[in-house]
This record gives structure tokens, C-alpha cells and sequence, in this order.
């Protein structure tokens, strides 16, 4: 049952001071309100019990009303206001820094020395993690949070860094004087010690062969230890998929997340924020290695559980983000399946959502054209994630902004692949006509001799192939074909009909017409 805490008991002056002028004239870090008083200690108290369902509770709902009630311009007290109510508990308050930090990001702009503050916590509280001995268990939201907005602060800071035009004196020597901190090496080595001292990799094997129940307890830990260090460890590979793909290194990315299978269930459909960026990442670094099918496919399956969820996470603080990923992740679909047309592999449901999204556009993007080049530039933009350039800047005169360099490189290499394969698009129009046809009479038709036609086809074939993460060479097309004695013969895949989807669909339509005549009172 779930534990109903008076956090209404703020002083009645508390809300005429936050109505009397600017923010410097309003924050007193030194002041605690009672609310914020009964918040520390209930969640002290939750803590050292390890009541997993009251944290989450708490962190989810009692830290988000009282934000909004009384903190929404202002930063949380200072964690030495709040220390003596909760016995000056070290690890208690690098965790409550963390929320402090994490709320003043999501409403405030942080200052640059809060920015390096921030990072230290984090430093300070992983060390903790990795080094002491932590005797607690936290709810896999908490924990996904810290480790996504680990992530999310380091890829703000590496934006605000390379924006030098504008930065004062004194902010260009405190980034001189802190050049340490946010460094990509030091971001990566956390993340990476938290995956090998967790020794995650290896209980996700053993947990195939039948040893362990990480996945079927969530990660939770029954017997009375901690699930900190474990599943802080699990969502680094997250992480670290999401870090290497802001660095556009799509490889690297992929590998950090092979030991979680994501065709099953696991601890990250658990947290909707981690399920969703696992696969939005996964999917946008397979787009960009030509992997389509496996783009198509993920973001299929994560596109309909969303379209069938996303009203039950309407009070959830990430249902915004929710949404924006998901509009991001159709605009990705759309470029995958004008790039691959896999209509087969899409649910007609998701389909019938992408058309009226994006059908319009997806009908211009089959041409050869510059309009078409423009959309899969937009929709390039609009969707790819924050890219950012890791580097120190230099800080020599004159100073300039270089924070979207990284953006531009890498929707420079994607239109560059677009380009290529807006040149073979004439090839696939004859092979869907044909079931077989002369290379002579092809080469006639497309206007071009033989020797180039060859050429032309075997960058076809090249282009709709693509190394999977196994090292095998998988294939992106709808159709294929082989050349035998100067005659092309064309093989076409042909999809599986799916009589189950329909049904379900006309099942959940009775049902809505069903409840509907019962709400209706005849007279």
C-alpha cells in the first residue's frame, strides 16, 4: 500500500517570498522547507530499508510535485542545508546532489562552474559505486537516470564548450584551469569500469545457459544485497551505445550492446526512457551502416508498443520525450524505407501511421532529384542525435563556435550514401518489371553500354548488402538477381501473409463499437 507523506506543510510565507521578483532575490540555498524536510528524511529512511517501491514512488512522484510547486525556477536547497536531517550520510548526499543537479538542468541553465560541479558528484558517486561497498537496492528508473543523465550532461557540456565565440574571460580560464573535466576518456572509463566491475557481461551469459535470474527479478536483488552496481552496469552498455553514437562511432556502439539481446525481453523494456533509447540508437547506427532490415525491423517494434502504451505514461515525466522520439524515430523509418523499401517488415498499423506522417514526402524521396536530396536532409537533421566534437577547443585568438562541425561531417557522409543510391534507383524501377531480361536490352533501356551497366549492377548488389554485427554479409533488398550467359534472371522475396494482425485489429474494433452502444441510454 502505498505510504501517503504531507509534503503541503511549506510555511505560509515560503510561497509570498517566491512571488516577490527575480530568482537571485528569491533563492536561499541555506533555506529548507518543512516539505523538503519530510521528503529527506522519509527517502533517508526508504533507503537504508531498501523499500525499492516507496523510492521510486518518491522519486517519481514527491520530487516532481514538489519541483513544480516550489522549486520550478529555482535550484533545490543546497545539499549542507539538507545534510543534518539525514544524519550528514555521505552516500545519501552524492544522491541527492544528483537529483539537485538533474533538476537544475531540466529547469534552469546551468553555469559552467555548476556544470563541473555536477561532473565531480558524479565522479565522487561512481567511485563509491566501484570502490566501496554499497548496501543498496534503488529502483532501475533511478538508476537509468543517473546513467542517462550522465551521458546527457557530458554531450551539453561538450556543445556549450565548443560554442568559444561568445565565452568571457573568466569562463575561458576556468575551462583552462578544468580541462579534465567532462573529458571523453573520463566519461568512457566510467562507463566501461561500471560494465567490467559489475561483471555484467558474464551474468548475461549465465543467465542463458540457466544460472542466473537477473533478467526474470529485473535486475533486482531478493536475497538481501544491492542491485546498484549491477544494474548501473547493464545500463552503461546503453550508455555507451548512446556516447559512440554521438561520436559517430557506429561499430564501437553496437558492440557495447551485443550482450543484451534485444529481440527478448530484458531489464532495459523495464525503464520506457532506456527501452527507448536503446533502440532509437540501435537503429540509427544500423541506418547509417547500411544495416536497414535491422533499422526497419527495431524501430517497427518499438513504434507499435508505443502506439499501443504511450496513453498509460501520460503522468510520466518523460512522456514529452517520449514523444519527440517517437516522432524522431518515424522520420528515421521513412528514410530507412526509402533508402530499403521493407514495407513487409512494417505493421500495418505503424504503416498506416507513417503514410499520413510522412507519405507525401516519402512519395518526392523516390526521385532523383534535388527536392528529394532536400527532404532526406531535413529529416536528417530533424532526427539524428546531438552529434558532438569531443576535443578540447583551441583557445587561441579569434575565437570561433565549432560546435556544429561534427553535425555537418556526419550528414555529409549520410547524403553522400543518399547520393549513391538515388543513382542505382533506375536499376530496381526494370528489376521489379522484369523477371528476367538480356543485359544487352537492360543496357538499351537505361541508355548506357554493357561494360557500365555491369558496373552499375554490381554496385547495386554491393550497396544492398551489408556486414551484419556477426560478420556475415546480410542482404537490404526486396529483390534479387544473378547474371547467367548475358541474361539477368530477378528472384523476388515475397512476404508472408498475416491473416492473425487482421483479426486482432477487427477484434479490438468490435470491442470499441461494443463499448460504445453500451454507453448509449435508450429512452
Amino acid at each position: 500500500m502505498t505510504t501517503t507523506y504531507d509534503f503541503e506543510d511549506t510555511p505560509s510565507n515560503y510561497d509570498d517570498v517566491q512571488r516577490q521578483g527575480g530568482q537571485d532575490a528569491v533563492y536561499d540555498p541555506n533555506f529548507v522547507p518543512d516539505s523538503v524536510k519530510s521528503f529527506v528524511v522519509h527517502m533517508y529512511r526508504h533507503i537504508r530499508e531498501k523499500n525499492v517501491y516507496e523510492i521510486h514512488q518518491m522519486c517519481e512522484t514527491s520530487f516532481q510535485t514538489l519541483s513544480e510547486r516550489l522549486f520550478k525556477d529555482t535550484p533545490w536547497p543546497s545539499v549542507e542545508a539538507i545534510a543534518p536531517y539525514v544524519d550528514n550520510d555521505h552516500v545519501f548526499c552524492l544522491l541527492y546532489r544528483e537529483m539537485w543537479f538533474r533538476h537544475l538542468y531540466a529547469r534552469l541553465s546551468p553555469t559552467l562552474k555548476q556544470r563541473i560541479d555536477s561532473y565531480d558528484n558524479y565522479c565522487s558517486l561512481f567511485q563509491v559505486v566501484l570502490h566501496g561497498v554499497v548496501n543498496m537496492q534503488l529502483p532501475n528508473q533511478w538508476l537509468w537516470d543517473m546513467v542517462d543523465e550522465f551521458v546527457y550532461q557530458f554531450q551539453s557540456f561538450c556543445q556549450y564548450r565548443a560554442k568559444m565565440k561568445n565565452k568571457t574571460e573568466q569562463e575561458i580560464a576556468l575551462l583552462k584551469q578544468n580541462d579534465k573535466a567532462w573529458n571523453v576518456y573520463g566519461v568512457l572509463n566510467f562507463l566501461q569500469a561500471l560494465v567490467e566491475k559489475s561483471t555484467i557481461i558474464q551474468i548475461l551469459e549465465q543467465e542463458k545457459e540457466g544460472l542466473e535470474q537477473f533478467t526474470a527479478t529485473d535486475g533486482y536483488d531478493y536475497s538481501g544485497g544491492s542491485n546498484v552496481l549491477k544494474v548501473l552496469g547493464y545500463f552503461s552498455m546503453v550508455g555507451l551505445l548512446r556516447v559512440h553514437c554521438l561520436l559517430g562511432d557506429y561499430h564501437t556502439g553496437l558492440k557495447w550492446l551485443q550482450p543484451i539481446d534485444i529481440t527478448q525481453q530484458g531489464v532495459y523494456i523495464s525503464v520506457i526512457g532506456c527501452h527507448i533509447a536503446t533502440i532509437y540508437h540501435y537503429g540509427f547506427a544500423n541506418l547509417m551502416l547500411r544495416r536497414y532490415v535491422d533499422a526497419v525491423s527495431e524501430f517497427n517494434k518499438i513504434l507499435l508498443y508505443i502506439y499501443k502504451t504511450k496513453q498509460y505514461h501520460q503522468k510520466s515525466p518523460q512522456y514529452e520525450q517520449l514523444l519527440k522520439k517517437n516522432e524522431q524515430m518515424y522520420a528515421l523509418l521513412a528514410v530507412c524505407l526509402s533508402l530499403c523499401p521493407q514495407t513487409k517488415l512494417v505493421d500495418e498499423s505503424v504503416n498506416s501511421q507513417l503514410r499520413e506522417k510522412y507519405g507525401e514526402k516519402m512519395m518526392r524521396m523516390q526521385r532523383c532529384d534535388d527536392e528529394a536530396f532536400g527532404i532526406y536532409d531535413e529529416l536528417f537533421s530533424y532526427a539524428c542525435p546531438k552529434f558532438i566534437t569531443p576535443s578540447a577547443p583551441s583557445f587561441e585568438e579569434p575565437l570561433v563556435n565549432y560546435n556544429q562541425d561534427a553535425y555537418r561531417l556526419q550528414l555529409k557522409m549520410f547524403l553522400y550514401e543518399v547520393k549513391q543510391q538515388q543513382l542505382l534507383s533506375g536499376v530496381r524501377t526494370f528489376l521489379k518489371v522484369y523477371s528476367s531480361i538480356s543485359l544487352a536490352k537492360l543496357a538499351n533501356y537505361m541508355e548506357v553500354d554493357e561494360p557500365t551497366l555491369r558496373t552499375i549492377l554490381l554496385t547495386y548488389k554491393h550497396k544492398t548488402h551489408s556486414v551484419g554485427s556477426d560478420g556475415k554479409v546480410i542482404s537490404n533488398a526486396d529483390i534479387d538477381f544473378y547474371i547467367n550467359n548475358d541474361m539477368i534472371y530477378v528472384v523476388e522475396s515475397k512476404p508472408a501473409k498475416r491473416y492473425g494482425d487482421f483479426f486482432l485489429r477487427q477484434i479490438a474494433k468490435l470491442e470499441g463499437v461494443m463499448n460504445d452502444m453500451d454507453r448509449i441510454k435508450l429512452e
